[in-house]
């Protein structure tokens, strides 16, 4: 029988810079007026569509979104320019993904009680890595001083989960003895800030988990995965077409398709029930009932489609204990959402305490894990 495996140490990294609602509808606005002032001739044609205006309250009412963090905000609310101007650093130099990802791994370690010599592995899992190789991972373990391997994998708003996923099967295989899962979340860059069904959703963090093999943590707060889970089913839904095909296929790598885009009201329509039954039937899997989960770590995409899965789940709506809400500060950081809530809400936990860590997104992808208190 392969010996128990814990989480036993997260870290939670915020960029310094805030952007709230307030600023982005303002610099929205005032970017639709330009469009179709400089567009007016086309949209009076009806070869155009004219830009409608956005608001405050359009946004907290569709999204429970209030504000977001952003690595790089200068450039976001300029009318004229609409995305983060990054400073371009040298090969030789720390990437800016990695630097964001060293600060909630540093975290993650010191509150696992542990150190590199402890970690065999690092994945960095994420929704968009800034390159396609070297691997950020690799370039993590590095800077940490890690030995052993390093991968990044992308599956959108589910890589957090399926990361940890990868992560214990490789320590249950015996592969490895303790495992680095980082989620340095980036998106700012994919975001299309003059889209005004999008230009808010999303926000920058990085999250960090360290899994151990149970015998071997030594931190004070430690969680046994008692259950993981996943399940893919193509959509269409929500897409990103950015890739290196645009400098052979000649399109514009920065058209509207290559940024983030979806079909909302089918992602709600289709996602929710779907990631309500994926649920049921894990923790039926593990042997519990409903009642017996003490909190739910859900991903945090839209606070609307959270309350209608747990109310399909419980039979009621959720207390903000058993299901905490991150979205008002962070917005939807792809994978990480469900990490956060997590790092935020899980030391008030007793021994014998049950979790579940959900995250749900493009693809379709679903991955979760049911966790025990020890």
């Amino acid at each position: 029988m392969s010996e128990a495996v814990v989480i036993s140490g997260v870290g939670l990294w915020k960029p310094p810079h805030v952007v709230t609602n307030k600023e982005l509808v303002e610099s929205y606005n005032a970017h639709a007026d330009l469009y179709n002032a400089q567009h007016a001739d086309a949209i009076a044609a009806g070869d155009a569509a004219e830009k409608p205006h956005s608001s405050e309250a359009f946004i907290e009412k569709a999204s429970g979104i209030k504000q977001r963090y952003a690595y790089i905000k200068d450039g976001i609310l300029d009318p004229e320019r609409m995305r983060p101007r990054l400073p371009i650093r040298d090969d030789s130099e720390l990437s800016h993904q990695a630097e964001m990802a060293l600060a909630s791994a540093e975290q993650a370690l010191a509150a696992a009680n542990a150190s590199a010599a402890d970690i065999d592995l690092v994945i960095v899992a994420c929704a968009y890595t800034q390159r396609s190789y070297p691997a950020i991972a690799i370039e993590v373990q590095q800077a940490l001083g890690i030995t052993g391997s390093g991968f990044d994998m992308l599956v959108a708003c589910s890589a957090a989960t399926f990361g940890l996923q990868r992560a214990h099967d490789a320590i249950a295989a015996g592969s490895a003895r303790g495992v680095l899962v980082i989620n340095p979340e980036l998106t700012s860059p994919q975001v299309n800030y003059g889209d005004r069904d999008s230009h808010f959703i999303f926000g920058d963090v990085s999250t960090s988990v360290v899994l151990q093999r149970a015998d071997l943590a030594t931190s004070t707060h430690q969680y046994e995965l008692l259950g993981t889970k996943a399940v893919t089913q193509y959509s269409n839904n929500i897409r990103s077409n950015f890739g290196y095909l645009s400098y052979v296929d000649d399109s514009n790598p920065y058209a509207a398709d290559k940024l983030f885009h979806q079909n909302g009201r089918s992602v709600f329509k289709e996602v929710c029930p779907m990631a309500a039954e994926h649920l049921q039937t894990q923790i039926s899997e593990v042997g519990l009932e409903r009642e017996q989960v003490r909190r739910w770590w859900l991903h945090q995409a839209n606070l609307n489609m959270n309350q209608l899965i747990v109310r399909r789940l419980l039979g009621r709506d959720a207390t903000d204990d058993e299901a905490p809400t991150v979205l008002d500060e962070f917005a939807n950081t792809a994978s990480a959402g469900s990490i956060i809530s997590f790092a935020q809400n899980h030391e008030d936990l007793v021994a014998g305490d049950h979790g579940v860590i959900c995250s749900f997104g493009a693809g379709y992808s679903i991955g979760s894990l049911v966790l025990r208190k020890r």
